[in-house]
């Protein structure tokens, strides 16, 4: 039961009368009155368990998107539902104006929305639907809360593919669409063409020369079909906070972009997230189903606060690939943990794969680096730059090794990353 601003506003113009008449029989009167009338109001309203409720929310939708939370209400007795609705849901998922004033006639169904605008990344997951029926006075109210489940999955913003039409146009180049066409050790022949001035004499075919009466090259193209797989570092390391979001979403965005691109370039591409064990895998996807799979995987995803086992990682990778591939870490390039955890590990790594680093720094230390106004900015310019030198001689260290580092910014790791790639394609490295 649920007492209205009408039955406050009531019960106080009851002051009038007992101002006038200061008897215990005049505030008796009106109390009982307004008690009568309260009882009368509220039996007037219709029962709420005639009253079938179903919510209904999309299966997913991008962060900073949004999207309707559907409840349907279903009138199955004998009178009229006036009442409000609220539409309850987890504080981050963003429901706005949930609470809905609504009327059903009997027999009749209504169809109420919700606009839910997520603020997180990940499973939403609705609360209880609140029902309140009033009767024709407006004085009192039945009440009852209901469970009707619903779960909406918000997938990673995916704000790096802006950074896709311009990849895909230097894909095209190379891919031999345009008037560019790319040589070089590992890439597939695609054709011959008369010779221009600016051309790679080295790429001149002499024995088709010779059936002609001017050079003609060789054009390339570069390989198809090939494997990446991508293994997201969802362990401690990846809650570090860069600006305002964890490294982790860094990583995504990274990882979203570099598929799109490889699935483009008729690469298969496969995703394994991982710290102590596997949590997420996607593979078989391909085309316009791979991004789906991917940010569906993706979108559950949180940092754990263990250490990435790169045993684990190192027999993922021999599982999944048999012969060789890129395989694409997307971690973090903290010296202690290259030190002792990729390191031991890289040999068995690189000795059949393209490896590929791949780490979102603090843009915090860029800007500790140049602050020399106090003392305090001194020692901490100082820290940074020590932090910084110490990234540097690990990536020096995992070069060594045999392993490409791309070392970038959180909003420039993506295309970075697909940078590196394209790089990889170009010089027929993959």
């Amino acid at each position: 039961m649920a007492i209205s601003g009408r039955a406050v506003a009531f019960a106080s113009a009851g002051l009038i009368p007992v101002l006038l008449a200061p008897r215990l029989v005049t505030v008796v009167a009106w109390l009982g009155v307004l008690l009568l009338l309260t009882a009368a109001d509220l039996a007037m309203a219709t029962p709420l368990s005639r009253v079938e409720v179903t919510r209904r929310a999309p299966d997913g939708v991008r962060l900073t998107e949004s999207v309707s939370s559907a409840i349907t209400l279903v009138n199955d007795g004998s009178r009229i539902y006036r009442g409000v609705v609220r539409d309850a849901w987890q504080p981050s998922a963003g429901a706005q104006a949930n609470r809905h004033a609504v009327r059903v006639a009997p027999g009749e169904s209504l169809r109420i929305l919700t606009r839910l605008a997520p603020t997180r990344r990940g499973d939403l997951h609705a609360d209880l639907v609140t029902l309140r029926a009033f009767g024709p006075l407006g004085l009192a109210a039945r009440q009852s809360s209901r469970d009707a489940p619903a779960t909406l999955r918000v997938l990673p913003e995916f704000r790096s593919r802006r950074h896709l039409p311009s990849r895909l146009a230097r894909l095209r180049e190379m891919d031999g669409r345009s008037a560019v066409q790319v040589r070089g050790p590992g890439t597939e022949f695609d054709s011959l063409r008369t010779y221009v001035a600016g051309d790679d004499v080295r790429a001149i075919d002499w024995r088709a020369t010779a059936r002609r009466t001017e050079p003609v090259v060789r054009t390339w193209r570069p390989e198809r079909d090939r494997r990446v797989l991508i293994v997201l570092d969802v362990s401690r390391l990846s809650a570090a906070r860069l600006g305002d979001a964890p490294r982790l979403e860094a990583q995504l965005e990274a990882a979203l972009l570099l598929a799109a691109l490889a699935s483009r370039a008729g690469d298969r591409v496969e995703l394994v997230a991982v710290d102590r064990a596997v949590r997420a895998r996607v593979a078989g996807a391909g085309g316009a189903a791979l991004l789906g799979a991917m940010a569906g995987a993706m979108a559950p995803l949180a940092p754990a606060l263990v250490e990435l086992n790169w045993t684990a990682v190192t027999r993922v990778v021999r599982e999944r690939l048999s012969h060789r591939s890129l395989v694409v870490l997307l971690t973090a390039l903290e010296p202690a943990a290259v030190v002792n955890g990729l390191l031991p590990v890289a040999a068995a790594l690189t000795r059949d794969h393209r490896v590929v680093l791949a780490s979102a720094s603090d843009p915090v230390l860029a800007e500790l680096r140049t602050a020399r106004g106090s003392s305090a900015e001194a020692f901490g310019a100082a820290a940074a730059e020590r932090a910084g030198l110490e990234r540097e001689a690990a990536a020096a260290a995992l070069r060594r090794k045999g392993i490409d580092v791309v070392d970038a910014g959180p909003e420039e790791l993506a295309p970075a990353l697909a940078d590196a790639y394209l790089a990889l394609k170009a010089a027929g490295r993959l």
